[in-house]
């Protein structure tokens, strides 16, 4: 039986995964990226143990592991208040915990694992449209036709319907030293309502460095940022000192605003991952705000799923309606719940920031609250991996 032609569209971790995933299963793979060299964007992210799983099915799991930092916790405080403490280890003493990594250091181990299986990457070629198993380049060549195009371009790509309007809140990111009194194991934040949030994340070290890294963040809105740039970066750095005096040694480390990065979110979900041009992975899919800490691990349980479902599947179209199946359900719990708790941490609501600390943050530490908060973060809600683990996928 001749092997399945297929074309990735996007040199990220969903487009990465699944060129590693599908081609050790035979298949031919071409990944086709807009930039010369592909690179990642974005500071850090926490990698569930859902997504663990999917990076040791693919080989990468001790390379990431030995770059990144356990996480253990998620903490956050509102003035004197402890309103938000997740802890892995409430869904059982010996539960995996999370892994907080670079972007960088996730997408070079991606990218490793796609050229170890064999996978083709062409570089510079900026996709803007797909039909009849081909994609269509900027520069107006397209390529040659394949059996199944893969759209990972993510949130804003052209293959996908693109969300109706950014999030009203996103953050001003950096990559950072490792410095100052904070757990070396969580992810921890301050809010002043939700109107203000600062988070530390300790996030390991990029391939090749023997520092550690710190990813800072700071929430802000969309239509602040233009004055946020216009203000001194000194009145902002003791903006961030008065809600959060120990993030100092942090921001001894940022002396202009280029030093930060501003990411935007969107929240948008196709009814089914197939389009008549293309089947859509990650954020093509399914994007949300990052409360919840899944975009990184949703990316790697579509490209798990899909590769199962090419794997166990008689045909294509079987295939792909198998990968919808998958996937689905698990993905609108994630949507909705993300949806929900979005206003409590990133809004101008004070109900929104009363509730959260009056009634959602005492709730939480009420049996069963923990077990089902901590299973929620790690991604495990709904089974995700029950219908693919039974079989390997032999990578």
């Amino acid at each position: 039986m001749r092997p399945l032609e297929i074309a990735i569209a996007g040199c990220g971790v969903a487009g990465l995964a699944c060129a590693a995933l599908l081609r050790a299963r035979g298949a031919r793979v071409v990944v086709y990226d807009k930039l010369e060299a592909p690179r990642p964007v974005g500071s850090g992210l926490i990698l569930q143990p859902v997504g663990l799983h999917v990076l040791d099915a693919l080989g990468a799991g001790a390379a990431i592991r030995a770059l990144g930092a356990p996480i253990k916790r998620l903490y956050g405080k509102s003035g004197a208040r402890v309103v938000l403490d997740v802890r892995y280890a409430a869904r059982g003493k010996h539960a995996p915990c999370g892994l907080s990594v670079h972007r960088g250091a996730l997408f070079q181990v991606l990218y490793d694992a796609a050229l170890a299986a064999g996978a083709q990457i062409e570089a510079g070629r900026e996709v803007i449209a797909a039909g009849d198993g081909r994609l269509r380049f900027a520069n107006g060549a397209e390529s040659p036709r394949f059996d199944l195009v893969i759209d990972a371009l993510g949130a804003r790509s052209p293959l996908s319907r693109q969300p109706h309007a950014p999030l009203p809140f996103g953050a001003l990111w950096a990559s950072l030293d490792w410095t100052g009194p904070f757990d070396p194991h969580a992810l921890e934040q301050r809010y002043e309502a939700a109107r203000k949030m600062v988070g530390v994340l300790p996030i390991g070290r990029l391939p090749g460095e023997s520092k550690d890294r710190a990813a800072f963040f700071w929430s802000l809105q969309h239509s602040a940022y233009e004055a946020w740039r216009a203000t001194p970066i000194e009145a902002w750095k003791g903006d961030v000192r008065a809600l959060w005096p120990e993030t100092a040694p942090l921001l001894d480390q940022i002396s202009a605003h280029g030093d930060l990065v501003f990411a935007s979110y969107a929240h948008r979900t196709l009814r089914e991952p197939l389009s008549r041009e293309c089947v859509h992975v990650g954020d093509s899919w399914h994007c949300t705000s990052p409360q919840l800490g899944q975009g990184a691990n949703m990316a790697l349980l579509d490209a798990f799923a899909l590769a199962h479902a090419l794997e166990t599947q008689s045909n294509l179209d079987a295939a792909l309606g198998e990968y919808a199946r998958l996937r689905l359900w698990h993905i609108r719990l994630y949507q909705a719940a993300s949806f929900l708790f979005t206003p409590a941490y990133q809004s101008e609501s004070a109900a929104a920031a009363w509730l959260r600390d009056i009634i959602m943050a005492p709730l939480s530490r009420l049996p069963p609250a923990p077990a089902l908060l901590a299973a929620l973060v790690a991604g495990e809600l709904g089974a995700p991996l029950g219908a693919m683990e039974s079989r390997s996928l032999g990578v």
